[in-house]
């Protein structure tokens, strides 16, 4: 369907406002750029854009040098585990952990029921990105698309597509284009979804008619659920353990990655015992972990992996595991001093 066809909302009404105030930026005008050009027309080829409203929203991105910044050195790839967990399990964090699942408890029983996802994950996905709500991005998700997409080559291509993604999106839930903030990478409201995790896995988890994952709790806390439903989450099992090495053959298993690959049995073989008795036929990943005082050693279970669909850093799953346990912990802990 052509967007003059479609349904009038803010984006239609902020694209429209573009087209007659085109300004450019002192790095230039994305809309004249040759891989720019590229990218309009295949958005009006294939998903029925207009090409002027296009240009007119293009002209008013900007090339934001600190969002190429945070790029290259995400926290992911400079800290070390011990630096890096620091940032995530807190006090604060954990209490807020216990604020937002008391103030939210019916609908994360809900969608715990309606997904198969246990509450204390949910949760600790949403205090971990944006701190259950508080600070969901000061990056215009324009800005941050665009720049990535166009002049962030090690990632263009994915970063296009997300800009692509965002664009339709935007028709979609009428989502104001020139004002919406999110991360440096484009990731928005309190779950921090890129584009395409918002159109494929966001859900209208109260049947308002309309996907919002900015204000609309029970579209937010549904909406985690089911990414973690769709990408394989069973509620209730293991996500990781502390195990015990020794030897050099677990060096081995140890390089094979983060996705579970090894069963248990096998594992021992190479010197790798974990610290509570498990079953032998079990498939686990054996994952280091870097403390102050040396690495510390983890099987991690497809509960984990699919933690790593959200972000693929084995740091970060560890860090929302990790919170989801003390969050858990605190909650029930809360509720029987309340008994």
């Amino acid at each position: 369907m052509h967007l003059q066809a479609l349904k009038k909302g803010l984006f239609r009404t902020f694209l429209l406002a573009a087209l007659t105030t085109i300004t450019t930026v002192a790095a230039g005008n994305y809309s004249e750029q040759p891989q720019v050009q590229v990218f309009i027309d295949r958005m009006v080829s294939e998903h029925n854009f207009d090409r002027d409203e296009l240009v007119a929203v293009l002209g008013k991105a900007e090339r934001r040098e600190d969002i190429l910044e945070l790029m290259r050195k995400p926290a992911e790839k400079r800290l070390r585990w011990f630096e890096y967990r620091k940032i995530f399990l807190t006090q604060s964090r954990i209490d807020g952990g216990v604020t937002f699942w008391k103030e939210n408890a019916d609908l994360l029983k809900k969608a715990s029921e309606a997904f198969g996802v246990d509450p204390q994950i949910i949760v600790a996905i949403i205090g971990v990105e944006t701190r259950y709500g508080s600070n969901t991005g000061r990056h215009r998700v324009l800005d941050a698309l665009a720049t990535l997409g166009f002049d962030y080559p090690p990632r263009s291509e994915f970063f296009t597509n997300e800009l692509e993604q965002y664009l339709i999106l935007a028709r979609e839930e009428d989502i104001d284009v020139l004002t919406t903030t999110g991360s440096y990478a484009g990731a928005m409201g309190y779950g921090q979804f890129i584009p395409s995790s918002y159109r494929n896995y966001a859900v209208d988890f109260d049947g308002d008619g309309k996907r919002d994952l900015w204000t609309n709790k029970a579209d937010i806390i549904g909406s985690v659920a089911n990414y973690f439903h769709v990408h394989g989450w069973t509620t209730g099992t293991l996500v990781a353990t502390l195990a015990n090495v020794e030897g050099d053959d677990f060096l081995t298993v140890l390089e094979l990655g983060y996705k579970p690959n090894t069963v248990l049995d096998a594992m021992r073989h190479d010197g790798v015992t974990p610290r509570t008795p498990l079953p032998d036929e079990l498939l686990a990943a054996l994952i280091a972990f870097e403390q102050e005082n040396g690495p510390e050693y983890w099987l991690g279970f497809n509960n984990f992996y699919v933690i790593t669909r959200y972000n693929h850093s084995p740091l970060y799953a560890m860090a929302v595991y990790q919170l989801s346990e003390e969050i858990r912990d605190a909650y029930e802990a809360s509720r029987h001093d309340n008994d």
